[in-house]
């Protein structure tokens, strides 16, 4: 357990750090190489590998497009050059890369190592590249394996780059791929990601085709992930317990400057920590992962990479990559990285803005207002379509980014409410307005702002702002959904987000249909005019372009009929109601036992953190809070005793008594009452995720809030735990 000595180690250790620095590639001039002369130097993908006949890798990308069925002697031959690129690289073992229901990644390496007439070589075979079988009963899995029922495989993503990861002493062969049962229930993250981009890829191209883009062959989905994470010293983290076992403070006090000068927002990246960054992003471009943009975050201590936009299945592995990468790279320079979406109260928490769009084989974005967004019927269809989809599957959306982590943020003046709504801009709630309403809209054409200096270039204002208090928001040409939280696998929302736009996609092409009745010379315009009111005038009560921290907007939500679902328990509960749920498994992006699966997965894995959270509240009150309390009582009341026996006044120390004797016994209670609910929790684990959110979690806090009342009473050298100050400001 943490002591003042080991405390003030850290400190010591924290403030003597120096910067580390790595050994950037350089040509044989010894010239530092340009980032796109070593990108992606760690990934194979078939379609710009050598050693693969060009006639494969237009087959290969068929049956990665059109899923048709991948012949085995062309596996064989993808399997051979990944393996020679791979051990010419330093690779000695290769393994299947996938995301299981537990949020991270898993992986089990196979050495290349095999044998040939008792010959030792180097192979990897066309079953090993194709398929794997981990144990599937020992991942989440929801109740639909038993124990003895282990049998599960991996199966190879064509669509997602292979790459490699660097250790101490030798590289590992990353092989990206879904995870199913015995029986095909997808047991992870990926399957029904690549169901709904598939699903979607289908219907948007339909709706494109039948509005007139005959050439669309293929419609994308794309995402860029942006994502936040704190960095503290390492010797803080192993110092306090709870940031150990729960990725976050369960107490502390805040310190007195903390974001309220917003200085540390965009502000000069400290030294020590521009090193990390400058390493993360070496890494990640090694990797191929468009690392674009980092900066200071709101909260000290907090910071944000994003990367460029790409297809949305890669985005997903690549965000896993992401958080790993920031994890692993923070340790090499002595920091910790975390990632908690909380993980101190009283400052800003961390969550993953997933920005959205989709966009044509020809390279068409969907979203793309253009010019004249007024009179660009196929962009006001289209975010229509989303707007109805968000309006309609607001619980899913909910539900999606729903964890105990994200509780501390959604609604909490840093984050978007619970209350799923759309953030649409002025400008284009100007549009859409007079479209619902029958009415002309006349556009204003471009403004410049002046900025009153002559040395100063004219800024051309974008037609909508950005609004960080929404949780689903329209920036100019894309959709940002902001209430993800930073620990969070994106593959999850993006599935769900997918799926509810493949629904009014789906209803879309029938209404067009319907209004054009095979005529193809009926006005394509004047039918996506009406499509575009119709879903307007059904969806407009989830339109909302104010302040969503405001406790103006819960009222005005729960006029309009919004759903408000506080908590994980409020929300996880979606996932069994069929109505909401339908058309995830009419159109197979789910079966039903997937989606009952996974309810009984997140609402286990909701108990369990926060079941984790208690019991390490309780051992660091009973073991580091209380005892230092009571060794300052000793202290007054050996000064009070004193100055009694000489005769002299203890007004101040009997009065520091008293205010520590309240704040232990305050502590105490709330310690007792606490463990006492823990105790007699619920079996069933519905009813149990409501006995925490809406009763244990709220104690929890009572005692957090005693602990730091002491924390503020208890002399400094006294106090154990490494402090919020110490934490946040020193590097």
């Amino acid at each position: 357990m943490p002591s003042k000595y080991s405390r003030l180690s850290a400190k010591k250790l924290a403030v003597t750090r120096t910067e580390r620095s790595i050994e950037r590639p350089v040509d044989i001039q010894g010239n530092l190489l340009k980032v796109s002369e070593y990108y992606g130097e760690n990934v194979f993908h078939f379609s710009t590998a050598t050693g693969i006949p060009e006639s494969v890798k237009e087959e290969l990308q068929q049956v990665s497009t059109l899923g048709s069925h991948l012949k085995k002697e062309h596996a064989e031959i993808v399997a051979k050059a990944v393996t020679e690129w791979a051990i010419a690289k330093g690779a000695t073992h290769f393994c299947h890369w996938f995301q299981p229901l537990t949020g991270t990644t898993a992986e089990k390496h196979d050495a290349f190592l095999d044998f040939e007439d008792d010959r030792p070589i180097e192979k990897l075979s066309a079953t090993q590249l194709l398929q794997g079988e981990p144990d599937a009963s020992s991942f989440p899995n929801g109740g639909c394996r038993s124990t003895f029922e282990a049998r599960g495989y991996t199966s190879w993503d064509l669509t997602s780059p292979m790459f490699l990861l660097d250790g101490a002493n030798g590289k590992t062969l990353c092989i990206p791929t879904a995870f199913v049962s015995y029986y095909g229930d997808a047991l992870d993250i990926k399957t029904p990601l690549l169901r709904s981009v598939t699903i979607l890829d289908d219907l948007a191209t339909e709706f494109m085709n039948l509005i007139g883009f005959k050439n669309t062959k293929k419609v994308t989905v794309t995402c860029g992930a942006e994502q936040e994470y704190f960095l503290i010293d390492k010797s803080f983290y192993f110092a306090r317990p709870d940031l150990v076992m729960t990725g976050r403070t369960l107490l502390g006090s805040l310190s007195h400057k903390n974001q309220q000068l917003d200085d540390h927002y965009f502000g000069r990246i400290p030294g020590r920590v521009l090193a990390c960054m400058e390493e993360i992003d070496f890494e990640l471009h090694k990797l191929g992962i468009p690392a674009k943009t980092r900066h200071n975050e709101v909260a000290p201590g907090q910071f944000e990479l994003a990367q460029i936009f790409r297809d949305a299945n890669v985005a997903a592995d690549n965000n896993q990559l992401v958080m790993a990468t920031i994890k692993d790279v923070a340790e090499k320079h002595d920091f910790i990285s975390l990632l908690h979406e909380k993980p101190f109260a009283g400052v800003n928490g961390s969550g993953k803005h997933l920005n959205w769009s989709m966009a044509t084989d020809e390279g068409l974005n969907l979203l793309e207002p253009g010019k004249e967004p007024h009179s660009n019927m196929r962009f006001l269809a289209v975010t229509a379509i989303v707007i109805e989809a968000v309006y309609r599957r607001a619980k899913l959306l909910r539900m999606a980014i729903a964890s105990q982590g994200n509780d501390h943020r959604l609604g909490a003046n840093e984050a978007p409410p619970s209350i799923i709504s759309v953030f649409t801009g002025t400008n284009l709630e100007e549009i859409f307005k007079s479209i619902k309403d029958g009415e002309n809209f006349s556009p204003t054409g471009e403004v410049t702002l002046d900025l009153g200096a002559h040395q100063l270039a004219n800024l051309m204002m974008d037609n909508t702002d950005r609004n960080r208090t929404s949780p689903f928001a329209f920036t100019g040409n894309k959709f940002e959904f902001r209430a993800v939280g930073s620990t969070q696998s994106i593959g999850f929302p993006l599935s769900i987000l997918n799926s509810a736009v493949a629904e009014v996609f789906s209803e879309s092409i029938d209404f067009l249909k319907s209004e054009i009745k095979g005529d193809s010379s009926k006005d394509i315009d004047t039918a996506l005019m009406k499509l575009t009111k119709k879903l307007l005038k059904n969806s407009w009560s989830v339109v909302f372009n104010g302040d969503g921290y405001s406790d103006d907007w819960l009222k005005e939500a729960k006029k309009r009929g919004l759903p408000n679902l506080k908590t994980t328990a409020d929300a996880l509960p979606v996932l069994l109601d069929t109505e909401q749920t339908k058309y995830l498994v009419e159109s197979k992006i789910f079966k039903q036992t997937e989606l009952d699966m996974r309810y009984n997965v997140l609402v286990e894995r909701y108990n369990t953190l926060r079941e984790i959270e208690f019991t390490t509240l309780v051992g660091l009150v009973e073991k580091n809070v209380l005892p230092c309390s009571l060794e300052y009582k000793t202290k007054l009341g050996g000064v009070i005793k004193l100055q009694k026996d000489i005769g002299l006044e203890s007004s101040v120390e009997v009065e520091l008594y008293k205010k520590m004797n309240f704040a232990c016994e305050t502590l105490y209670s709330n310690l007792m009452t606490f463990k006492n609910t823990i105790a007699n929790m619920p079996e069933d684990e519905k009813v149990r995720s409501v006995e925490i959110a809406n009763t244990i979690y709220p104690i929890s806090e009572q005692v957090a809030k005693a602990c730091s009342d002491i924390e503020d009473l208890v002399p400094n050298d006294l106090w154990q735990l490494p402090t919020y100050y110490e934490m946040l400001f020193l590097r």
